[in-house]
């Protein structure tokens, strides 16, 4: 059997960092996931999903990762259920994480928040920046016959060589 998730969200809310009885650390959140495809009216629209994390990964995302942060996450889907105080069953279906990654630079992350859109946000530059790496060239392209990068070597193989 197979049970494997892999999900690209956005936090919609601050991660929820708790301690078991036994001083297990564990952090729920949800995903905010766009849908592949559009609606009528031309929107995306997106799934909220419910994520649990446990140990030492979830002190870190808690002490890493805010509301809106872009996040990659693997793991299972888990389906429990437990008796509310009404004494009716509640099934809840959520993903248990094995691991995440921070998708955004904090820095991306910070613009956002204060109210730089994230399109307006080029993380090449951002990475070169933080690296201060300014003296980065591009390499135009053209159809033009490029040098050969191996130089004038002649590699002599015959068809037997070849394992195709």
């Amino acid at each position: 059997m197979i049970n494997n998730v892999v999900l690209v969200g956005r936090l919609t809310r601050d991660p929820e960092l708790r301690y078991t009885n036994s001083n297990i650390a564990t952090v729920t959140f949800s995903l905010a996931v766009n849908r592949t495809f559009t609606n009528q009216q031309g929107q995306r629209e997106a799934d909220f999903i419910n994520v649990v994390l446990w140990r030492k990964s979830a002190e870190t995302l808690a002490q890493y990762a805010k509301k809106g942060t872009l996040l990659g996450v693997t793991g299972r889907i888990q389906t429990r259920n437990y008796e509310n105080q009404q004494g009716q069953r509640v099934y809840v279906t959520e993903v248990v994480a094995d691991n995440f990654q921070l998708l955004e630079s904090r820095q991306a992350s910070e613009n956002r928040m204060s109210g730089q859109s994230a399109s307006q946000i080029d993380p090449v530059s951002l990475n070169f920046e933080q690296n201060n790496q300014s003296s980065f060239q591009t390499k135009e392209f053209s159809n033009e016959k490029t040098t050969n990068p191996f130089g004038d070597a002649v590699v002599d193989i015959s068809d037997d060589d070849l394992p195709f």
